[in-house]
C-alpha cells in the first residue's frame, strides 16, 4: 500500500527540484557530446529531404551568417535530448513512485525502459515513414519556373517538430497501460469516448505539425492506431475488480 507518511509540500517542491537538476545535466552532457558530431548529424537529418529534390538540386541553404552556426547548435540540443530521454523519463517516474503501491512501482523500471524505446520508435518512425512522404508532396510542387530552395534553419524546425511529436504519441499505448493498471482508465471507457479521440487527435495534428492538411493527416493517423491498440492493452493488462478489491479493501 501507499506510505503512511506525506512529505510536506516543500519537500516535494525540493524533490522536483533536484529531479529537473539531474534532467538538466543529461541533456547538458548529451548536447556537449552530440555537438562534436553535430554537422554529421544534420547530414543525416537532411537526407529524406534530399533524395526527394530534384536531380542536380539536392541542397540546402541559408540566408543568414549565423544561421548555420544556430542550426548546428539546436541540432546538438536536439539529440542531446533525444541522449537524455531515459534519464528524463527515469526522473520523472521516479517523482510519481511515492504516490503507488508496491506492486505499482514495480512497473516504474519496464516502463522507462520501454518508454525510451517507444520514444525512439515514433522518432524513426517519423524519419523513414513521415519525413519522405511530406517532403514528397511538397516537393511535388516545383516546375519549370517553381524550384525548391529550403533553408536549413526552416527545414530543421519543420523537421524536429515532427521527430519531437512523434516520439511523444508514440508514448500513448504505455501511458494507457500505467494508467489501466492503476485502475484510472478501462477499456470501456477508451471505446466510448473513440469519437471524441478521434476529433482531439486532428485537433492536435492541427498544432503540433506545419500548417498543412497533409502532415496533420499523417500524425492523426498514427494516433487513432495507437488510441486502438491502447484500447487493446486496457482490456488485456487492466486492473482487474479483484486487485481493486485486494488494494481497497472495506
Amino acid at each position: 500500500m501507499q506510505d503512511e507518511v506525506k512529505l510536506p509540500f516543500t519537500d516535494h517542491l525540493e524533490e522536483l527540484r533536484r529531479r529537473l537538476i539531474i534532467c538538466l545535466v543529461a541533456v547538458g552532457i548529451g548536447f556537449i557530446v552530440s555537438y562534436m558530431f553535430s554537422k554529421k548529424l544534420f547530414a543525416i537529418l537532411v537526407i529524406p529531404l534530399l533524395k526527394t529534390m530534384p536531380p542536380g538540386e539536392e541542397q540546402l541553404i541559408f540566408t543568414g551568417l549565423p544561421e548555420a552556426f544556430f542550426t548546428y547548435l539546436k541540432v546538438s540540443l536536439m539529440a542531446g535530448i533525444l541522449l537524455a530521454t531515459p534519464v528524463i523519463l527515469y526522473q520523472l517516474w521516479m517523482f510519481i513512485a511515492p504516490g503507488l503501491y508496491e506492486n505499482e512501482r514495480r512497473l516504474v523500471l519496464p516502463i522507462v525502459i520501454f518508454s525510451s524505446i517507444f520514444f525512439l520508435g515514433g522518432t524513426l518512425f517519423a524519419y523513414f515513414v513521415i519525413l519522405p512522404i511530406g517532403f514528397k508532396f511538397f516537393i511535388g510542387f516545383s516546375c519549370d519556373y517553381l524550384r525548391p530552395m529550403p533553408t536549413i534553419r526552416e527545414y530543421l524546425s519543420f523537421s524536429s517538430k515532427l521527430l519531437l511529436a512523434f516520439g511523444v504519441i508514440f508514448e500513448m499505448p504505455l501511458f494507457i497501460l500505467f494508467l489501466s493498471k492503476l485502475g484510472l482508465i478501462t477499456a470501456e471507457y477508451l471505446v466510448n469516448k473513440r469519437k471524441y479521440a478521434i476529433l482531439l487527435f486532428f485537433i492536435f495534428g492541427a498544432i503540433l505539425t506545419p500548417p498543412d492538411v497533409i502532415t496533420q493527416v499523417l500524425m492523426a493517423l498514427p494516433l487513432i492506431v495507437l488510441y486502438e491498440v491502447s484500447i487493446l492493452i486496457a482490456k488485456i493488462f487492466g486492473k482487474k475488480e479483484e486487485e481493486e478489491i485486494e488494494n481497497n479493501p472495506s
